[in-house]
């Protein structure tokens, strides 16, 4: 299965629905038979909350899956149903199954069809879907949603969604359904949130505001303070689904406060062993809000490796968290679209001005035994690609990796 995802990853990226509906007729529409669907897109917060959500509305007793993406460490990370992965022999017979159905398709497109058969297969309450990029084009896109939430829109991708926010915004806004709730969270660009709404409006959707704090009362696992803006589109989310459901999907608050409590989201602003801290920020508004995460620590001493992959802002990625750091290491993610470490190496040490000391090490692993052994007391945070998270978290906990990688491709 690997291998033939893998294969599949020199389609690139394509964006076009139609390409979709001859092989989910094949497959049996499974599309339409994942329950309820939340569809959750954004720039940043949209896997976090997709996760508060999902294990809400588990606490509430429901079954549900969760589609998302990219995965750190495992392919099957992408599917969860009641909260764990899909067993890696169960997708590969699932996939030796379809596969004449699936083939010419793309890497996502592949996936994507795939975790719906394994979803409607599995008779689920309800599926919380995140979108891979953009929205309106993105292949979770073929769904027809209960709900449908945006975090925040940012600069990120801009090759393929558009040079500004208000583009970028408008494509993330395509996942909004006529005569259906349109949750529009605070995170990302102020000036997107005019656009999503006035697209929410054209297309039918009814546009929900989250609240400004969800009354979670401080029952919330993930940390930092963007957490409590995706907490609080969740919470909405959850508002909404018992009110589109009549009732038939009812999470109550105390469910929703086990759900957040309980939730987990790898890599995201993670402490995955004592002082090291792991988060994926691969744009500048991540990085903005992994430095405020990071500053609220009040650690005497922040060391950070860091490794980006080439096609990212470098800059307005290493500016956030160059306020923040002592020290930083600029590595290279195990990735074919990563940066050199010397070529980041020198931009860091451009956009530092001796605000920090700019070291470079290439191999990641050694990077972060270096920076912990700098670090002291104080605390190691990885950031810069979730490429570069994957394997480190991995390699920190003892977990599992598959035989052979498997990422998105290039953009």
């Amino acid at each position: 299965m690997l291998a033939a995802l893998r294969a599949a990853g020199l389609f690139g990226v394509r964006f076009d629905l139609a390409r979709l509906e001859g092989p989910l007729a094949a497959l049996g529409s499974p599309e339409r038979r994942l329950g309820q669907v939340v569809h959750v897109g954004g720039t940043n917060g949209k896997g976090s909350t997709a996760a508060l959500i999902a294990a809400a509305l588990e606490a509430a007793g429901l079954r549900v899956g969760l589609y998302s993406s990219p995965h750190l460490s495992r392919f099957t990370e992408r599917i969860r149903i009641a909260g764990r992965e899909v067993l890696p022999d169960a997708l590969g017979a699932t996939y030796a199954r379809v596969r004449s159905s699936l083939d010419g398709l793309t890497y996502f497109e592949q996936a994507t069809l795939l975790a719906f058969v394994t979803f409607a297969e599995a008779r689920l309450d309800a599926t919380v879907l995140e979108v891979g990029m953009g929205g309106r084009l993105d292949a979770t896109n073929v769904v027809a949603s209960t709900v449908a939430a945006v975090t925040g829109v940012a600069l990120d991708h801009e090759e393929l969604l558009g040079a500004d926010v208000a583009a970028i915004a408008r494509e993330k806004a395509g996942i909004f359904r006529a005569g259906r709730p349109a949750v529009i969270g605070a995170s990302g660009d102020a000036a997107a949130t005019a656009v999503l709404v006035a697209e929410a409006r054209a297309r039918g959707a009814r546009v929900v505001w989250p609240p400004a704090r969800a009354p979670h009362g401080g029952a919330l696992a993930l940390v930092g303070e963007h957490q409590e803006r995706n907490a609080a589109v969740a919470w909405a989310v959850l508002d909404e689904l018992t009110a589109e459901t009549g009732g038939r999907v009812a999470v109550s608050d105390e469910a929703r406060r086990r759900g957040f409590a309980a939730a987990t989201w790898p890599g995201r602003f993670e402490e995955v062993v004592p002082r090291v801290w792991l988060d994926g920020a691969h744009n500048p508004d991540g990085a903005r809000a992994l430095a405020a995460a990071v500053a609220a620590l009040g650690a005497r001493r922040v060391v950070a490796v860091c490794g980006v992959s080439s096609d990212k802002d470098v800059p307005g990625i290493l500016a956030p968290m160059l306020d923040v750091v002592t020290t930083l290491y600029a590595t290279s993610a195990p990735s074919a679209r990563a940066l050199e470490a010397a070529a980041l190496a020198g931009v860091a040490a451009h956009v530092a001005a001796g605000r920090a000391a700019v070291l470079c090490e290439p191999d990641p692993f050694v990077a972060v035994e270096q920076a912990r052994r700098d670090a002291g007391d104080g605390v190691v945070v990885v950031f810069g690609s979730l490429f570069l998270v994957g394997p480190v978290r991995a390699r920190l906990l003892g977990e599992c990796e598959d035989q052979l990688t498997v990422t998105d491709p290039a953009r």
